[in-house]
This record gives C-alpha cells, sequence and structure tokens, in this order.
C-alpha cells in the first residue's frame, strides 16, 4: 500500500509503496500528527522541522532499506517514489526535480506528479485505511530502549548535544537510549540531503536514520527530531486542530499547502490529552510563509485574549512528557537520576508505602563511571523468596540486565556497585501490610579496572562541566596479542603550560610508573594514541577553580590489518588505522564500491601540451564525497593555461562545501590562484612553472552539474635570457615580443631599445607619464615634454604621482607652472568674459607678464583673491599646467 506522506515542511505530498506487514493495533498519545499507515503496515515516515533541502529519494543509510513513507517540515520539494527510490524534488541550492500532488478521496489516494514538460499523470491506490504511527506495537521501541549509532561525520561538540538531547528525553520520561551492540534495530545520527528528518516510530528490520544536516544541530531541533524517533507527530495536524488554530491558507508558500491539511478522527490518537500549543512538535505561527511577518498557523485565543505562543525549541513541553510518560507506559512512580550523587525513597516513606506499587528509578552516570547505590533504611514486608514486597537492582539499564539482587525485610544490602554507568532499581508492592518503605543514596564513582576490548571513557559529567577536586584512574585491558587504541572524540579541560592544574594522563601499561605517553590539557583534541601492549593506564585529575566540558574518548583493541599475507585484502595499497585499515589505490585510481579492489578514476598525471579534464559523471552530476587530483605537467621552459567553460558547483562564499582549487606546482601547498564554486567561470588561469595541479571536492549533500575545462602548454620564451630583449620580453601564445621602456624606442632588430625623442602629444582623457627607462634612472641631457590638449572647457588633473622636484628659488619645494594653455579671455576689468562667470586668483605672490607663458609661484597658507585684473588675453594657447605637492591651482 502506499501511504500518504505527511510534513509541515514538503513543498508537496509523498506517495511511496511499502512491503506487507502484520497489522496489529496501538493507540499512541504522542502523535501530534497523523502517520498515515495502510492495513499492510508500511515502514513509518520521516517527519523534520528544520530542512532547508529535499529529502532525496536515494535510501537515508548506504544499508538496504525498505522505501518509508517520509515526512518532513523544512523539505523544499517532495519525494515520489515506485520501486526504488530516486531523486526528485528541488534541493536547498535550487535544483529542478520533479512535484508531487495527492488527494485523498474517502479510501483512495490519488497522486500527480509534474515532470519539467508539464504532462501529468495519476496513480490510484485502493483500499487504503491509515492508522496513527504508533497504534501498530511494532512502533513502539521495546521496553522503550532505543539504540544508536553517532556517524564519524560530526564534530566533538555535536555528539555533546546530541547526547545531551538524549538525556534530556531520558530525565522527563522512561525511554532510554543507549549505545548500540548487538541490537538489530537502531538510529543512526547522520547527515542526509533531507536537512533534518527522522523516521517515525521503530522501523525494524535495521537501521533508521536520523539526519541533522546543515544548520540543523541545534539542542531544541534535536529533542525534536527524537520525538519523531520516539513516536510523535506534528501538533498542528491533529484532527482537532480548528478548535484551537487557524490555518491562513492564502500567506501558504505555493507548493506547501499539504503540509498544512489536519488528518481524520480515525488517524490520530492523543490519549486524551489536550491541544498542546507549547509542544515542542508544534510548527512556529510563520513556517512556510510567504514573508516573515505572515502567520500561517493563527492560535486561538485564550480566556484573557491572548493567543498562546507556539512553535518553541527549547525543551519538552508538560504535554509532551505526559504522551510520552503514557505512550511507554513509564511507572507512576520513581524518575532518571543523572547526577552524580543523589537519593530517593518509596513514596510515602517513613508513614509507609500503598500496596500495588510500582516505581522504578533509573540512575545514569557519565560512561566510564560506576554507580554505588547504598539502602540506608529499609523496611518492607518480609517473605519467602521476597516474593511479595521487594525491590530489585540490575546492573544496567533496563529490567533484563544483569540482577545484583531481590531485597525485602528490614535488613538492606552492603554497598552495591554497577559495572559500568546505569543501574536499574525496581520497587514493588503487593500486600495491605504497612511498613515504613526504605530510602537509599547513590554516588557515581570515576576510574577502575575495565577488562573490555572496546568502550567509552568520559571525564564525570560529562558532557556538562566536571566537577572540582575530582582523581579517576582507569586501568584499560583488551585481549591477549592486541593494542589498546584510544582516540578522542571532544577534549576540553582548563589550560595551562604544563598542565598543572586540571590534566588527563596517558601511560603505555598497566601502572602509574609505565611510560608516559602524554599529560593533556587545553581545548586541542590529542593524537589518537596506540599503546605497545595489551594494557592503557589514565588519570584523570581537576582541582578546585575552573571546570570545563571534559573530554569523550573510544577505546578498543587495535592490530594491523595491513601486516597479513593478503595485505588486508586490498588489491593496490592498505593503510592501516587506529581500530581499523582501509585500501587505498595508486594515483589515477580509486576504490571500487566493495572498498578493495581499485578501478580508474578522476584525477590523475596528465603529460600530454594540451587536453581536457571535467568532473566525474560530467555532464551528469557529479556524485558526493569526491577527491579529483589532476597534475599536468609541461616541459621545462613551459607555462600551463586552464580554460574553464561550464563551471556549476554547490555554491558559497567562502567555497566550504564543494570547489576547485588551482595551484602552480604539483603539491597541495602549492601557490594557489584560486579556489572556485558556484556558477560564476574563472578566468583563464595561467600557471607560474611548467606544472599544475587542479583539484575537485565535492561533499555529501547538493550535486551539481559540475565542470569541463582545457588545459594547454606554450613555451615562454622569456623565462630564459629574458627572451633576448634589451628591456622588457612579453610572453604571447605561440611566441613573445620585446618592449622598450619610456624615452625609448624598438630596435630595428626587435630586441635592442634605443633613445627616443621625447616630446609626447597626448589626446586622451586619462593616462599615465614617466620619465624615460623609469623606474630605472633617467639618462641625462634629456628635456621631455607632453603636450596634453583638451576638450575646451576642462582642465588637467595630475594625480598619484611620484617625483623627485627642483626646489624653486622663489618659494622652495612648490612650483607651479603654466605653459601653452588652452582659454580664450576677453578684455574686461571686472574679470568676467562671460556672464555669470569671473576670473578668479589663488595662492600668487607674482605680477604677470606679457609673455605667452608665464610662471605662478605660489607659497603655503597664503591665498590671494583678484577680483579686479589690468590683463589682457585675446590669444587662444594650449598649454599644461604642472603641480606638485598637493597643490591645486583654480582659474
Amino acid at each position: 500500500s502506499s501511504p500518504l506522506l505527511s510534513s509541515p515542511l514538503l513543498s508537496s505530498p509523498l506517495l511511496l509503496p511499502s512491503p506487507p506487514l502484520p497489522s496489529p493495533s496501538l493507540s499512541s498519545p504522542l502523535l501530534s500528527s497523523p502517520l498515515l499507515l495502510s492495513s499492510s503496515s508500511p515502514p513509518p515516515l520521516l517527519s523534520s522541522p528544520l530542512s532547508s533541502s529535499p529529502l532525496l529519494s536515494p535510501p537515508l543509510l548506504s544499508l538496504p532499506l525498505p522505501s518509508p513513507p517520509l515526512s518532513s517540515p523544512l523539505l523544499s520539494s517532495p519525494l515520489l517514489s515506485s520501486g526504488p527510490r530516486t531523486q526528485t524534488g528541488k534541493t536547498a541550492a535550487g535544483q529542478t526535480g520533479k512535484a508531487v500532488k495527492a488527494v485523498k478521496s474517502g479510501n483512495t489516494v490519488t497522486s500527480t506528479r509534474y515532470g519539467k514538460t508539464g504532462n501529468a499523470w495519476s496513480v490510484v491506490v485502493k483500499n487504503r485505511v491509515p492508522r496513527a504511527a504508533t497504534s501498530r506495537a511494532e512502533r513502539i521501541w521495546p521496553g522503550g530502549v532505543i539504540p544508536y549509532i553517532i556517524g564519524g561525520n560530526f564534530t566533538g561538540s555535536q555528539r555533546a548535544m546530541f547526547k545531551q538531547a538524549m538525556r534530556h528525553w531520558e530525565k522527563l520520561t522512561c525511554v532510554t537510549f543507549i549505545e548500540k551492540t548487538e541490537e538489530e534495530s537502531y538510529i543512526v545520527f547522520t547527515y542526509r540531503p533531507c536537512g533534518c528528518c527522522s523516521y517515525v516510530g521503530r522501523r525494524g528490520n535495521g537501521p533508521q536514520a536520523i539526519s541533522i544536516g546543515k544548520n540543523c544541530d541545534k539542542f531544541g531541533i534535536v529533542v525534536h527530531e527524537l520525538g519523531h524517533v520516539i513516536g510523535f507527530w506534528h501538533e498542528h495536524t491533529r484532527p482537532d486542530r480548528d478548535d484551537h488554530v487557524t490555518i491562513i491558507r492564502d500567506n501558504i508558500q505555493p507548493g506547501q499547502e499539504y503540509n498544512f491539511l489536519k488528518m481524520e478522527p480515525g488517524e490520530v490518537n492523543s490519549l486524551g490529552e489536550a491541544y498542546d500549543f507549547d509542544s515542542i512538535m508544534h510548527y512556529a505561527r510563520n513556517t512556510f510563509s510567504r514573508g516573515m511577518f505572515l502567520d500561517t498557523i493563527l492560535p486561538s485565543r485564550d480566556e484573557n485574549g491572548i493567543r498562546p505562543a507556539i512553535g518553541q525549541r527549547t525543551r519538552l513541553s508538560k504535554g509532551d512528557i505526559t504522551q510520552a510518560r503514557k505512550l511507554y507506559r513509564c511507572p507512576a512512580c520513581g524518575e532518571t537520576l543523572q547526577e552524580s550523587t543523589g537519593n530517593f525513597s518509596s513514596p510515602g516513606y517513613p508513614n509507609g508505602y500503598p500496596s500495588y506499587t510500582h516505581c522504578v528509578w533509573r540512575v545514569s552516570v557519565t560512561p566510564g563511571e560506576k554507580i554505588v547505590l547504598n539502602f540506608t533504611t529499609m523496611d518492607l514486608y518480609k517473605s519467602s523468596l521476597c516474593w511479595y514486597d521487594y525491590i530489585e537492582v540490575r546492573d544496567g539499564y533496563w529490567r533484563k540486565a544483569p540482577l545484583l539482587g531481590r531485597f525485602c525485610g528490614d535488613q538492606g544490602p552492603e554497598g552495591l556497585v554497577s559495572s559500568e554507568s546505569r543501574m536499574w532499581i525496581e520497587f514493588r508492592s503487593s500486600s495491605n501490610w504497612v511498613g515504613k518503605g526504605f530510602t537509599a543514596v547513590y554516588e557515581a564513582i570515576c576510574g577502575g579496572e575495565i577488562l573490555r576490548d572496546q568502550g567509552q571513557i568520559q571525564s564525570p559529567n560529562y558532557p556538562d562541566d566536571y566537577r572540582p577536586s575530582k582523581e579517576c584512574v582507569w586501568r584499560i585491558t583488551v585481549a591477549e596479542g592486541y593494542n589498546v587504541g584510544l582516540s578522542f572524540q571532544a577534549f576540553e579541560i582548563e589550560r595551562h603550560d604544563s598542565c598543572s592544574y586540571d590534566y588527563l594522563e596517558v601511560r603505555d601499561g598497566p601502572a602509574e610508573s609505565s611510560p608516559l605517553i602524554g599529560r593533556f590539557c587545553g581545548n586541542d583534541k590529542p593524537e589518537d594514541v596506540r599503546s605497545t601492549s595489551h594494557t592503557l593506564w589514565m588519570k584523570f585529575v581537576s582541582d578546585g577553580t575552573v571546570n570545563k566540558a571534559g573530554f569523550a574518548a573510544n577505546f578498543f583493541k587495535e592490530e594491523d590489518e595491513c601486516s597479513k599475507p593478503d595485505n588486508g585484502g586490498c588489491e593496490q595499497r592498505c593503510v592501516n588505522t587506529l581500530g581499523s585499515f582501509k585500501c587505498a589505490c595508486d594515483p589515477g585510481y580509486e576504490l571500487a564500491l566493495d572498498k578493495k579492489s581499485c578501478e580508474a578514476a578522476c584525477g590523475g598525471l596528465l603529460s600530454k601540451l594540451n587536453g581536457t579534464i571535467s568532473s566525474p559523471g560530467w555532464p551528469k552530476e557529479y556524485p558526493p564525497n569526491k577527491n579529483c587530483v589532476w597534475q599536468v605537467v609541461a616541459p621545462t621552459q613551459y607555462r600551463i593555461s586552464m580554460q574553464f567553460e561550464p563551471f556549476e558547483l554547490e555554491g558559497n562564499e567562502v567555497c566550504k562545501y564543494d570547489f576547485v582549487e588551482v595551484r602552480s606546482g604539483l603539491s597541495s601547498d602549492s601557490k594557489l590562484h584560486g579556489k572556485y564554486c558556484g556558477t560564476e567561470v574563472p578566468q583563464v588561469i595561467t600557471s607560474q612553472y611548467n606544472n599544475m595541479r587542479i583539484e575537485f571536492k565535492s561533499d555529501n549533500t547538493v550535486a551539481k552539474k559540475g565542470f569541463k575545462g582545457h588545459f594547454f602548454s606554450d613555451k615562454d620564451e622569456c623565462s630564459k635570457d629574458n627572451g633576448g630583449c634589451q628591456h622588457d620580453c612579453i610572453n604571447t601564445v605561440g611566441s613573445y615580443v620585446c618592449q622598450c621602456r619610456h624615452g625609448f624606442i624598438l630596435h630595428e632588430n626587435k630586441h635592442d631599445c634605443k633613445e627616443a625623442e621625447c616630446k609626447h602629444k597626448v589626446h586622451s582623457p586619462s593616462g599615465t607619464l614617466n620619465s624615460p627607462n623609469w623606474p630605472d634612472k633617467y639618462p641625462s641631457r634629456k628635456e621631455c615634454t607632453w603636450d596634453i590638449n583638451t576638450t575646451p572647457g576642462h582642465r588637467v588633473r595630475l594625480v598619484r604621482y611620484t617625483h623627485t622636484w627642483i626646489q624653486n628659488t622663489h618659494t622652495p619645494g612648490h612650483r607651479v607652472r603654466l605653459v601653452r594653455y588652452t582659454h580664450t579671455w576677453t578684455q574686461s576689468e571686472t574679470g568676467t568674459h562671460t556672464p555669470g562667470y569671473r576670473v578668479r586668483l589663488v595662492r600668487y605672490t607674482h605680477t604677470w607678464t606679457q609673455s605667452e607663458t608665464g610662471e605662478i609661484h605660489t607659497h603655503l597658507d597664503t591665498e590671494v583673491r583678484l577680483v579686479r585684473y589690468t590683463h589682457t588675453c585675446i590669444q587662444r594657447q594650449t598649454g599644461e599646467i604642472h603641480t606638485h605637492l598637493d597643490t591645486e591651482t583654480d582659474w
């Protein structure tokens, strides 16, 4: 059957086929928006509140998965699949694809997909009976336990934030997140084109993705996505939503209207909980709005006439907590304790506990710590085998963990110690006998002996600040014949030059006297550590002052797989890494899909004089996670030019995601000519040497058409003996030319230069003047003139010049010379030759002569204004004004 994808941020609905599954019925209190499932129980849908790009159709994981419907509030376009999912939709970068429209009529859903040509066709799916996601037992995580894996592409701070979000759910509900070990079904924190999206509820049969894409790594957003994993839909799609909010359809972006459809009463079961404006699963007022200040969802006014706020992404609301506890049938009493120390007691203590009571306390401290539990008082009904009233303590996170003991009567056990960082305490009463009950205290202790092949160690209270005055010592022992590998995921310890205050010390062996590997502090993650034996010793120390987030590190048994006779199974090269190994290929090859054999790849060494390179898959979209390096080598004395024609890469101001780098040289640190992305075609790039490096990288999100480039090599005759030119040698394609400096002309032999007559007539509106042989010394006995002719009504201004002036005897350091100027003067004693104009003479200390050529001698800070003069200029002359030292003469 083909369920309708329900999502507040997809640009259109989604239809996907799914395999038939059994279909038991189960109601759910946590679905804030509907999951449409047929009677054959397809997998749950994907839901996302913040994705800026669409959920692309390839599976969310590289593993083979069924094709569940996807629900996402921020996907910019829909997904339609009939069989294997194929990429459709419009990505964040504007990639054009297909839109999907789904219309429900009774038990039939009609889907219409529009191609680029505008043609449309319909698919009708009959006999569809939708139900809420967690109405089915297989959608509930057994025991509320959700195994997880965090992908390796996330930073230490991101990992810490994911764990904080999981601990937030654990603290307020009875859901438990554990690192995956042998579990079949689990979630994977990953990074997919959908941005922020997740399956709703437990999909089963393997991994399911929770994608935390670009700009989605915020605490509230991750809490929201985990809500989908647990079983929540979006609040505004509840059947009763019209009693609480108004959908303003005119303000909704075109193509996003379906995200605001409400579900049928039989599709959502909120378990009697009231509509929750404050839910972390509710959309904001302007989600998918045509404008920032236009509402798409308008909450109704309360009894005080106030519209409630909606769309918070800060914490779980009271309604969220209540629904989650109902959905997973959390005990009425008990709680999750996450502090390093704490206490708890039976209900009503010391006045007696009620009969038929069931309480569960879950103690969860930092990985790498252990829990010590002591019962300070105990007064329970005593029976054989503690059959009626009892306390059970288990060494782990749930009721199936190893039993540490079952206790009743008035004699509590000695201190109980967990083997890891979690402990389960369950209390049940079934008799009418009244006893006081019990009280208990616990404390987290750090350090200890660790006899495992893999695990995690964290500083106390991580990812929150570690406690003051702590000292923790761990001794890690793995199987004989292996080494211990230690890889840090996050590291933030008080900085000091010699790490004297807070520090982590690591030693190669079983004791404090073993060889020191390093003492670490500050914010820089230490390099991976490998011991020389099967033991490793660690000590963490904090003083009583500054406290930081601490550290998180994974340990595991380590071996050199590449030393085996089969070269680790690699066809060409085997590279040993900490905790694993990887195969690599020689230049010009890349790993095949089996990750062991090699095949011809993009990039390589090119020694031709000219040729063409292109991005992988050209002219189709390039694949994700590609790294191609072309090394172009030409003969000595040649230069290489690269000219790109089509050019279309994922754009970013700093070319952070997909880009092309061009360098002069063959190494990755050679001179960089430029880093290019987007759609603007780079200018022709010419190398400084006889080799060039072109590197192309793509990330795992948006893909574009790529690029195609032509390179050609040209001999640089100027690189040897200046091409035989006396002055300047200019290289050209296929040849070269010699040029002479100012004041010289090229000799008939086209290489030498000889002095030229230094007279210049200039008619251009702007230009540059140079003394002969500039920037070298000008020759002696030279007289140069520049005759600059401008349009009447304009004047010549000399700016940004460099010169050494000869001091004038009239005014040292300042001279203005007027030579053969161009103007027509009228005979007037009032200084006016055209009505409305007058002549103004400023900064002068001289009397005009009757010659055609005159000088104006000026000095600083002197201004003389002549409003009546007795000179007559009737001849039209041409000339020039020479100024220096930022002195300007106005006429």
